[in-house]
């Protein structure tokens, strides 16, 4: 794997998110702890809602527009919706927030 440094950890608020603008799209990269991070697309798809601005709960978060919810580990949609958000792989070491970037081109840039 190639790994992008995107951000120290804290600069990502608890049950929040920070975009990661890619060559793929906007890549959403949440918090649900002090150190548990995960990275999804960020357009949930439903109606394309911004899951950067959602809720997270637990390891899921849910869709500002429309209430779907997406497993932040698997992207699959859970209870009765259907769908998947692509996931990509992360990892916090020394505080630093890194993003696998072998399923993203180069020129990665944080917002």
């Amino acid at each position: 794997m190639s790994w992008i440094d995107i951000c120290d950890v804290t600069d990502i608020p608890l049950r929040g998110a920070r975009i990661v603008k890619t060559a793929v799209g906007c890549v959403a990269v949440f918090r649900t702890d002090e150190a548990e991070v995960f990275a999804t697309s960020d357009r949930c798809p439903h109606k394309g809602g911004p899951l950067s601005e959602g809720i997270v709960h637990g390891k899921k978060v849910t869709c500002p527009l429309h209430n779907w919810v997406f497993s932040l580990e698997t992207g699959e949609a859970q209870g009765a919706d259907e769908g998947q958000i692509a996931t990509y792989a992360t990892q916090v070491v020394d505080g630093r927030v890194l993003l696998d970037a072998s399923a993203l081109t180069t020129g990665v840039a944080a917002e």
